[in-house]
C-alpha cells in the first residue's frame, strides 16, 4: 500500500532529489566526527601505560551493573531517575535514529531483527521512550535553570558555569525526541485522513498527541511536516554525535569505556610506572607525575568521562571543610587542559608543550588536601578514579622537594627510626609493660614462635591513649585463646600513609624491612586494629600469611562462642559505629564491627546518616595528623555532630587514628559532657565474660 507522503528518499526539492542531503548529511557527520575522535585519541596515546585488560569477566560484569543497569545513579534519587530515564531512552531510541539516517536513503528499510511482531513490539515502546524522556529532559532542565543544586555550582577560580551547555544538550535530545515523533505522527495522520491503514501510535505518547493535533491539517502541511521533521533530526543527530566530544558531554561516549576499564580492587596504589618492578626504581630518571602526558591513558579517559554532576565534591571531606581541593575540578581542570594542549581546530593546529601541572593547573594545597579516603571514587557513577592521580601528582611534588614543612619532620623520621614521631625503636612494645598479668605477648624479635602475629603500627606502639587500644586488642586476643605474639622493635610502620603522600622508595625500604621480620617470625596469619596496616599489608605487600583486622577475629569469635560477651549495663548509653575509610570503603569490612557490637545484649545503637560506604573521613588518616591544611572546620567537628544528630552519645570506631581525631573533636566542639568516643576493642573488653 503506498503511503500518502513522500518520503525524504523520494522527495525532490526545487527539482532537486532530497535523498542527494540524506546521503551528505551522513558522510560529512561522520567525517567530523572520525576526524574530532583521532584528535581526542592522541593524549591517550601519547601517556603513560597503564595494564587495564586483566580479569575480562569482572570487567564485563561492571559494565552490566555500572554502565547499563546504571546501579550508582539512585544514590541520588531524583536526579539519578531522571538519568536513568534519559539513559534507557537514548538507548531504545538510538536504534530508531540509526534506522531513520537510512530511511532518509531507502524508504523500505528496516533494521535487521527488528520486523513483523519484534518491530511492532519495538515501535510501542519507542513511542514511550520518546515521550518519557522529553519529560525527563525537562524535569532536568528545570533543576539546571531554576532549583540550581548547589553540587552542581562552579566557583570563580575554577572558571565557567556549565549550566549553559548541560541546557543546550538537554535541548537537542528534546529536538531528537519531538523531530521523530513529528516524523511519525505525520506520516500516520495523512495515511488516517486518505482512510489507509495506519501504524499503530501508543496511546497518549508523543507521536500519538502530535498525531491527534495534525489530523485536520492539511496533506501538503502534513508533507512539508513529515520532510522538515526528518532532516531536523538528521542534521540534530549528527551535529550531537559530533558536539559530544567536544564538552563535559563526551562521557555519552567515553563512560562505556571507562566503566570497562575502572580499577577493579580497591585498597592498593598504582605502581610507579607499569611494566617497572620495585627493584627497578631506582632506575628511574623520573617519579610521579609532573606533565599532562605523565598521566596514564585511562587517566586521560577518566578526564574525558567526567560529567560534571558534583557528585564526588559532595561526598568530598575535604571540600566539605573548605579546603582547596574539590575532586569534580580535579577532573574538569584535567580535561580542560587536554583540549587546550591538543585542539581540534583551527585546523592543523599544533599540539602545544606541556607546563609543569603543579602551579599551573593544579596547586599544592589542593593536592595535599587530601585524606585519600575514597568517597570520591565510591559515588562517581561511571568509575573515575582520583587517589592515584592525587598519589602520582605527589609522587611528582617529593621528587622535586616539594614537600609541606609540617610533614618532613615525620617524614624523616619515617626513614631514620620507622615511625613518624622519631621515637626509638626499642620502645616499640613498651605499652605491653602494663598489660594484665594473665596477659602474655610473646616477643617474635626474641625468637620467640607463635601462630599469629599481632601487627601493632606506630601509633598504637607510641601514642600514650592509643597504647591503650594496643592492650585491649591484646587481652581480647588472649581471652579469645589466640596464639601470638608481636615483632617489637623488628616491627616499623606499615608504610600506609607514605605510599599515599608519595615517598615511593622510603615506602619499598619499609616493606622489604617488614616482610622480611614477618616471613622470618613464621606466623600463619597477622591480625591488626589499625586499620591503615591492615590495608597496606593486604593490599600493598605481597606474599604475606592472611591479614585479618580485629573486628573480624571479634565477630569470627564471638560466632564460634570463643568470645563470650555480657549484656550492656542499661546506663542510657547510645551508640553509633564510625567507619573508618580503610576498613570500610578500602575493604569492605562494614558488617563484622556491627555484629560484634549487636552481640552485646542491650546494647542500643544507630546509624548516623552518613555511614557504611557513605562514611565521612575523621581526616585524621596517617601523617595527616600532621599536616597543617587551611580548612573552615575540623572534619572530625563535623563527624561528632553527625553522630549527635543520629541520638548517639557514645561513637565506637576501629582504628586509632580515628578515635584520636573523635576525642580531640569532642573537647574542640565542646561537647565533653555529651559525648564520647570509644574503640571496638575497648568496648569488647569491658563486656567479655
Amino acid at each position: 500500500m503506498t503511503p500518502v507522503l513522500l518520503p525524504p528518499a523520494k522527495l525532490t526539492f526545487l527539482g532537486i532529489p532530497t535523498v542527494i542531503l540524506s546521503i551528505l548529511i551522513p558522510i560529512v557527520g561522520m567525517v567530523v566526527f572520525a576526524y574530532i575522535m583521532a584528535l581526542r585519541s592522541v593524549p591517550l596515546v601519547r601517556s603513560a601505560p597503564d595494564k587495564r585488560l586483566d580479569r575480562i569477566p569482572v570487567r564485563l560484569f561492571n559494565v552490566l551493573k555500572i554502565w547499563l543497569g546504571q546501579y550508582r545513579q539512585p544514590r541520588y534519587m531524583l536526579a539519578g531517575v531522571v538519568h536513568i530515564v534519559i539513559f534507557a531512552g537514548f538507548l531504545i531510541l538510538s536504534v530508531r535514529s540509526c534506522s531513520l539516517v537510512i530511511i532518509g536513503i531507502s524508504e523500505s528499510f528496516v533494521m535487521p531483527g527488528f520486523g513483523g511482531v519484534v518491530g511492532h513490539i519495538y515501535n510501542f515502546f519507542k513511542d514511550y521512550a520518546a515521550t518519557v524522556v522529553l519529560i525527563a529532559c525537562a524535569i532536568a532542565a528545570w533543576r539546571r535553570a531554576v532549583v540550581k543544586p548547589e553540587r552542581y555550582k562552579v566557583p570563580d577560580k575554577y572558571g565557567k558555569d556549565h549550566t549553559a551547555e548541560a541546557l543546550f544538550v538537554l535541548g537537542m535530545i528534546s529536538t531528537l525526541m519531538i523531530s521523530e515523533s513529528l516524523f511519525e505522527a505525520s506520516s500516520v495522520a495523512a495515511n488516517t485522513q486518505a482512510g489507509l491503514h495506519a501504524e499503530f501510535l501508543a496511546p497518549l505518547s508523543l507521536a500519538w498527541l502530535f498525531k491527534q493535533s495534525l489530523l485536520s491539517t492539511s496533506i501538503q502541511a502534513l508533507q512539508a511536516i513529515h520532510i522538515m521533521a526528518y532532516y531536523v533530526h538528521d542534521l540534530t543527530f549528527f551535529f550531537f554525535l559530533c558536539f559530544l566530544p567536544l564538552g563535559k558531554h563526551f562521557h555519552v561516549i567515553t563512560s562505556l569505556f571507562n566503566v570497562f576499564f575502572m580499577r577493579i580492587d580497591r585498597g592498593n596504589i598504582k605502581p610507579v610506572r607499569h611494566g617497572i618492578k620495585d627493584d627497578e626504581l631506582d632506575d628511574l630518571e623520573s617519579f610521579g607525575v609532573k606533565k599532562l602526558e605523565d598521566f596514564t591513558w585511562k587517566h586521560i579517559l577518566d578526564f574525558y568521562s567526567c560529567a560534571d554532576c558534583g557528585r564526588c565534591s559532595d561526598n568530598c571531606p575535604a571540600n566539605a571543610v573548605g579546603r582547596p581541593l574539590s575532586p569534580r575540578f580535579i577532573s574538569i581542570k584535567g580535561r580542560d587542559l587536554t583540549f587546550k594542549n591538543y585542539p581540534i581546530y583551527p585546523y592543523g593546529a599544533p599540539i602545544k608543550k606541556s607546563e609543569d601541572l603543579i602551579g599551573t593547573t593544579y596547586e599544592e594545597d589542593e593536592i595535599w588536601s587530601c585524606t585519600t579516603c575514597g568517597a570520591c571514587e565510591q559515588e562517581c557513577p561511571i568509575g573515575i578514579e582520583y587517589i592515584d592521580k592525587i598519589v602520582d601528582l605527589r609522587r611528582g611534588m617529593v621528587d622535586e622537594g616539594m614537600v609541606p614543612q609540617s610533614l618532613q619532620k615525620p617524614l624523616k623520621a619515617l626513614e631514620k627510626r620507622g615511625n613518624p614521631w622519631g621515637k626509638m625503636e626499642k620502645k616499640r612494645a613498651d605499652w605491653t609493660k602494663d598489660l594484665p598479668a594473665d596477659v602474655p605477648v610473646k616477643d617474635l624479635a626474641k625468637k620467640d614462635s607463635a601462630e599469629a602475629l599481632y601487627f601493632v603500627d606506630s601509633i598504637t606502639s607510641y601514642d600514650d591513649r592509643m597504647q591503650e587500644i594496643g592492650r585491649a586488642t591484646a587481652t581480647v586476643l588472649s581471652r579469645a585463646g589466640a596464639d601470638f605474639g608481636i615483632l617489637g622493635k623488628k616491627e616499623k610502620d606499615s608504610g600506609n600513609e607514605i605510599r599515599r603522600f608519595g615517598e615511593e622508595m622510603l615506602f619499598q625500604t619499609i616493606k622489604e624491612t617488614n616482610t622480611d621480620a614477618i616471613l622470618n617470625s613464621g606466623v600463619k596469619h597477622i591480625i591488626t586494629a589499625d586499620p591503615h596496616a591492615y590495608n597496606a599489608l593486604k593490599n600493598d605487600y605481597q606474599g604475606l600469611p592472611p591479614v585479618e583486622h580485629i573486628s573480624q577475629f571479634i565477630a569470627r569469635n564471638v560466632k564460634s562462642g570463643a568470645i563470650r560477651l555480657k549484656g550492656a549495663n542499661g546506663d542510657g548509653k547510645v551508640y553509633t559505629y564510625h567507619d573508618p575509610c580503610y576498613l570500610g570503603r578500602h575493604n569492605d569490612v562494614y558488617d563484622d564491627p556491627r555484629s560484634a557490637l549487636d552481640a552485646i545484649a542491650g546494647l542500643k545503637r544507630v546509624e548516623m546518616e552518613r555511614c557504611r560506604d557513605r562514611s565521612f573521613c575523621c581526616g585524621g588518616g596517617g601523617l595527616m595528623l600532621f599536616y597543617e591544611p587551611e580548612e573552615e572546620q575540623r572534619m572530625g567537628v563535623l563527624r561528632v555532630e553527625m553522630a549527635a544528630k543520629a541520638g548517639a552519645n557514645v561513637i565506637v570506631t576501629a582504628c586509632p587514628f580515628c578515635l584520636v581525631n573523635m576525642e580531640d573533636a569532642i573537647k574542640v566542639a565542646g561537647m565533653e559532657s555529651k559525648m564520647e568516643a570509644i574503640d571496638l576493642s575497648e568496648l569488647i573488653i569491658q563486656h567479655m565474660e
